[in-house]
């Protein structure tokens, strides 16, 4: 199969589309797969990493604010057609698939142009712009969450798949969590409460965690902390103002990144962070209870949207970004860590929207319109 994959932007778009491409090729070795995206994102990180072509355009999201830099940005998105078009005659798809985010718009226009089969995959809660301006003229659009279906109702090339991810449930029983635990270097007896505020970290939620660790609260359960690479070294600093080492706070282990996420989250009680699509993939998956702090200011707000998903079945608190501070957030732990009960029960609440096989769902389902 030879497949064009349009994701750019932040790794929510790009690692779905690694994801659908890894499955492609194991399902038919020796497929031609191209990614295309911009200069400016992570995909020129992530997508030759995974060992994939990219191919960029000039592509930018759309605003509603009518100012000069704007204008300029929708004219290069709308003349990256023709570059798109001119990438696509050359390559001869058999389909292209765009994973979310502003990079669909140009390229699946021009492969709809060229009568090439497309599909979409929308990991949010609420289809984006693209998926909205794409979706009559699209052939298939798959879905991470039923919930997005309320609002493409009226077409009937959705297909809910659910979104890939990268981190898998172990199915530990007691005993292999509490080896996994000491070999973390956490303490057994008592519950882990996981924050982290995406890759990068986020300021509001590390603020928040240093006024609850000045309290001193922290005997009841423990943390597993990730600040951020570039935040690391001012949390230090807050915290040494206080006279408190960053390395010798009881029942804390606090990181700049954490790159053995899957054993972390499996071992977790509890999740404090952000409501991204993957991440609320990952709670679902692992069947962990959450608390959701809604990364505000992005695009139609989807983030609280997802949150509200979970809230809505019992299975997540949600905390809004400009209501966060460390005695209401850590209201909220202890509220959920202390009651064995209420975390058996979020959990069983998360897991009971996930969606298993994600992957050979989407491969049927593209199959289906290359067929």
């Amino acid at each position: 199969m030879r497949v064009i994959i349009a994701a750019a932007g932040t790794g929510g778009h790009i690692n779905p589309g690694i994801a659908i491409a890894n499955k492609i090729e194991k399902e038919e070795p020796g497929s031609e797969i191209l990614f295309i995206g911009t200069k400016r994102g992570i995909e020129n990180d992530l997508v030759p990493r995974a060992g994939y072509k990219l191919e960029t355009i000039e592509a930018y999201g759309l605003s509603k604010k009518l100012t000069l830099t704007n204008i300029k940005h929708t004219i290069k998105t709308l003349q990256s057609v023709k570059k798109a078009k001119l990438i696509i005659e050359k390559f001869k798809p058999n389909v292209v698939i765009g994973t979310g985010g502003y990079i669909c718009g140009p390229v699946l226009t021009a492969a709809q142009k060229l009568k090439i089969p497309t599909a979409l995959h929308e990991s949010n809660s609420f289809p984006g712009l693209a998926v909205k301006m794409l979706a009559k003229k699209t052939d298939l659009i798959m879905l991470g969450l039923e919930k997005a279906k309320e609002y493409l109702n009226k077409e009937k090339n959705v297909v809910v798949t659910g979104t890939p991810t990268k981190i898998q449930k172990l199915n530990l029983n007691d005993a292999e969590k509490y080896f996994l635990k000491e070999k973390l270097e956490l303490n057994p007896e008592i519950p882990v409460v996981l924050i982290f505020g995406g890759s990068q970290g986020a300021k509001k939620i590390n603020d928040a965690m240093i006024e609850i660790i000045k309290i001193g609260q922290l005997d009841k359960y423990q943390i597993v902390w990730a600040v951020g690479q570039k935040n690391y070294e001012e949390v230090k600093s807050e915290l040494q103002k206080a006279n408190i080492d960053i390395d010798k706070i009881k029942n804390a282990k606090i990181l700049p990144y954490i790159y053995n996420m899957e054993e972390i989250m499996n071992v977790s009680d509890l999740l404090v962070c952000r409501s991204g699509a993957i991440t609320i993939t990952e709670i679902t998956k692992l069947g962990k209870p959450a608390i959701f702090i809604p990364l505000p200011n992005v695009s139609q707000n989807h983030q609280e949207k997802n949150a509200r998903v979970l809230e809505e079945i019992g299975a997540a608190k949600i905390i809004l970004n400009n209501e966060l501070t460390g005695n209401n957030l850590e209201q909220e732990i202890e509220s959920i860590i202390l009651n064995s009960e209420l975390l058996l029960q979020m959990g069983k609440r998360a897991n009971s929207i996930n969606i298993d096989d994600v992957e050979e769902k989407i491969y049927k389902e593209i199959k289906k319109i290359t067929n």
